[in-house]
């Protein structure tokens, strides 16, 4: 029924602004989530995934920036992925950029944004948290106001409010859409901000237990940047990394009138690059934390790629804006499918299987269109 409705409803949607056509289905997920559904069926036990003291029923989650404020994480949830992740979420109220703000690359299935972290801010948002069902795991995406004169302490405030409700944290440093946010990624401020972010986490596990906490990482950075930043991880033990963010860099193969507008590009064109940079961090993290990729997921093959190149998990979101409702159901059938095709008992066995090919480039995703 869910997939008759959304095939009915996407041509409609695609003729509206997409910032609108986003509200308009976070509004009918709204709905969803109030009405009574039977049970769904269980995952196949060979995709469950453990990782950062979580037990995952499967490896797919839906990635921060589609449920900003944490309106619909029960209707997700229920859609089959294995997890998802709220935000990002900045201490304040704030708009971000004015709109136009999201483009639609529809020909490459594709999405630049430059939001600027839009967000009811914490105190509404975990209000609302406190209230939902969560039938399943939840991580919450956090992020610093434009206007902060500290960020640091934004990001440790977020782990103080809310760390009755998150199941983990991410730790959003990499989005190119506020202005010097980038900047805390430089290895001479990376160490203090994750020695003050940690500190918040200890203090909140005398409370509530304790709640991992994974960087969110560009996928625009330099091997030497790359290496900086897993010596301050793994130095400090964070409990692992997302790989990547939106990109600003522009592939010569995009053909859109979209496509010089500023801000971050997400879907397909980021798969290579992100996965790449996926593989370079995990043949440097030496099994030290595991990693979650991000970007350009929207088949099993892709979902599986990310996964031989070092993620434990992996998360879409520009896909589920061009696929539908159903995606999470779809990959999954995939991955079993591929799982059998490929002889790996678990999901998790393929982990790593090809991070040396892509890291070097033998793999590309020409290998995966």
């Amino acid at each position: 029924m869910i997939g008759f409705l959304d095939a009915l409803a996407r041509p409609l949607l695609f003729r509206l602004d997409p910032e609108r056509a986003h509200e308009s289905v976070i509004l009918a997920l709204k709905v969803l989530q109030t009405l009574p559904r039977l049970p769904a069926p269980p995952d196949d036990p060979r995709l469950a995934v453990s990782a950062f003291g979580l037990d995952f029923p499967n490896p797919l989650g839906l990635a921060a920036g589609f449920d900003k404020n944490g309106e619909v994480v029960d209707a997700i949830l229920r859609l089959g992925f294995g997890f998802t992740e709220v935000g990002t979420i900045t201490p304040l109220p704030q708009g971000g950029q004015s709109r136009p703000r999201l483009y639609r690359l529809t020909r490459h299935k594709a999405v630049i944004n430059r939001l600027g972290f839009p967000s009811q801010g914490h105190a509404a948002v975990h209000a609302r948290l406190s209230r939902a069902q969560k039938p399943g795991i939840v991580g919450i995406n956090l992020g610093a106001n434009m206007v902060s004169g500290d960020r640091p302490a934004d990001y440790a405030r977020g782990i103080e409010i809310f760390a009755d409700v998150a199941d983990y944290f991410a730790i959003n440093v990499s989005s190119p859409n506020t202005p010097g946010l980038r900047d805390l990624q430089r290895a001479d401020a990376l160490d203090d901000f994750l020695a003050r972010v940690l500190a918040a986490r200890d203090i909140a596990t005398e409370r509530v237990g304790r709640k991992p906490v994974l960087l969110k990482i560009a996928p625009d950075l330099t091997l030497a940047e790359l290496d900086e930043i897993i010596y301050r991880a793994r130095a400090r033990k964070i409990d692992g990394l997302i790989v990547s963010n939106t990109t600003v860099s522009r592939p010569t193969t995009l053909r859109d009138p979209s496509a010089n507008e500023p801000g971050g590009l997400s879907g397909q064109p980021l798969f290579a690059l992100s996965t790449q940079m996926l593989a370079a961090a995990y043949l440097r993290t030496e099994n030290q934390f595991p990693l979650i990729g991000v970007g350009g997921v929207d088949r099993a093959e892709t979902a599986v790629a990310k996964i031989e190149a070092g993620a434990s998990l992996v998360q879409l979101y520009t896909s589920f804006v061009f696929e539908g409702l159903v995606l999470a159901a779809e990959i999954k059938r995939g991955l079993v499918r591929l799982l059998v095709r490929n002889s790996y008992p678990r999901l998790a066995d393929a982990t790593g299987a090809a991070a040396a090919d892509w890291a070097s480039g033998k793999l590309n995703a020409g290998n995966f269109r």
